[in-house]
């Protein structure tokens, strides 16, 4: 807030696309610095991130207002009979009330110990062989793309990032099959939209009516497993009682639940599963360092999710005149909270831009946040990229991107991804089996 402080914005094209050198110069010379663009104080350093992380009393998170006020915002670009559909469409759906992102305690407590058995360590172990299955059946995909003088060539974000985080999500919900294809696009639609990225009108109008289609959907499949339970998740949701008021969630408490499992159990996995390979293909060293060595994978995969952390920030609410890093912030102030940015702080990991298959507590990168609001779908994350990124190695050899390819990721302001990744690949040898 000084003169002194960088002409740094993080909204800038290429700095969406590739945000870290603007990092680095946010962290030496303003780890605290106001945004105008975004009317929020943007936090870089790794210290400040996890003490305001930490801070639940100072740094609220009920940040929901936020979210609301951006999606206005691109609503308001949009020609006027564009948002006529989308209200009209918008007045159908049921009101989503915050629940376990945008809640404090002991509110968010209440809704995440209703899930929160789903993800203790005996009940990820258990399940492991679905796992196994869906990433074997999308390597047998890769195994059959087309070859030229024995390499296989592929889109690995199309081929395996996105369609196993997507199928073991609609597994653990209890998606029925037959409307697999239209869950698999309106999930997709409504990650997207925390991207908060400009849409061309017509995809406006598609993605509020895939939002209704789906709520309408998830809505009857909790009232089908109202009568009949099974096994899956919206079952958990569909019969739980909040105790203190003694009474099932409302159709808008499961939503919001189910919502946010939607991001959490499927766009953020794809990314570090594309992520992960863009390392692998730039660092061929790393394949053969790491294939067979479930600690090394395991280190990986921390690295990966350091390095490009799937969620790159959130907001926070300031509920109290405060300072952080020096810097006066005043009570109903909006901070944003950088985790990819305090993930490459060299105050906290050597060598910051660099895969460090020895590095020391890995897993204290916050790509999954921290503290009371720590992903709680982070164990089923884990065992998804570790299982997946150790098969991969164990069927293929040789990862590299495809002649000409440059990917790069989608400019967005909260999620971080890569499209697309053409990459080449071989079947491993009979000799190195």
């Amino acid at each position: 807030m000084s003169e002194a402080a960088p002409e740094v914005s993080l909204f800038d094209h290429d700095t969406l696309i590739d945000p870290y050198a603007a990092y680095k110069t946010l962290r030496d010379r303003a780890p605290v610095q106001f945004e105008p663009a975004f009317g929020a104080y943007v936090v870089t350093r790794y210290d400040l991130v996890r003490q305001a992380i930490r801070d639940t009393a100072t740094y609220s998170s009920e940040f929901g207002d936020f979210l609301n006020a951006a999606g206005k915002i691109l609503f308001a670009q949009a020609p006027e009979d564009v948002q006529q559909k989308v209200m009209e469409l918008n007045d159908q759906m049921i009101d989503i009330p915050p629940t376990m992102l945008t809640l404090d305690e002991p509110e968010h407590t209440k809704y995440r110990s209703l899930v929160a058995k789903l993800f203790i360590g005996s009940e990820v172990r258990k399940s492991e062989p679905t796992v196994q299955q869906v990433v074997e059946r999308n390597i047998e995909g890769l195994a059959a793309a087309p070859e030229d003088d024995g390499e296989l060539a592929a889109d690995f974000i199309s081929a395996f990032a996105f369609p196993v985080p997507l199928k073991i999500i609609a597994d653990r919900l209890g998606i029925p099959e037959e409307d697999r294809a239209f869950f698999d696009e309106a999930a997709t639609s409504a990650a997207s939209a925390l991207k908060l990225s400009p849409l061309a009108p017509d995809q406006m109008v598609h993605r509020a009516q895939l939002a209704l289609d789906l709520q309408k959907l998830l809505v009857s499949l909790v009232e089908a497993r109202r009568r009949e339970p099974a096994e899956d998740m919206i079952t958990i949701l569909a019969n739980s009682h909040l105790e203190d008021e003694d009474r099932l969630l409302t159709h808008g408490e499961a939503l919001s639940v189910l919502n946010q499992f939607l991001v959490a159990g499927h766009e953020t996995t794809s990314s570090a599963f594309g992520w992960g390979m863009l390392l692998l293909c730039r660092n061929p060293g790393l394949q053969e360092s790491i294939r067979g060595d479930a600690a090394r994978i395991r280190t990986f995969v921390e690295e990966a999710l350091r390095m490009e952390a799937p969620v790159q920030g959130l907001p926070r609410l300031v509920t109290q005149d405060t300072e952080l890093g020096g810097v006066p912030l005043q009570a109903g102030s909006l901070i944003m909270l950088r985790f990819g940015a305090a993930n490459r702080d060299e105050r906290q990991f050597e060598d910051p831009d660099q895969v460090r298959i020895d590095r020391k507590k890995a897993g204290m990168q916050l790509a999954f946040g921290s503290g009371v609001h720590h992903c709680i779908g982070a164990p089923l994350a884990r065992q998804e990229l570790n299982l997946g990124f150790a098969a991969l190695l164990e069927r293929f050899e040789d990862f590299r991107l495809a002649d000409g390819a440059d990917p790069e990721a989608e400019p967005s302001f909260i999620l971080r991804n890569l499209p697309t990744l053409p990459i080449c690949y071989r079947l491993r040898r009979a000799s190195s089996t």
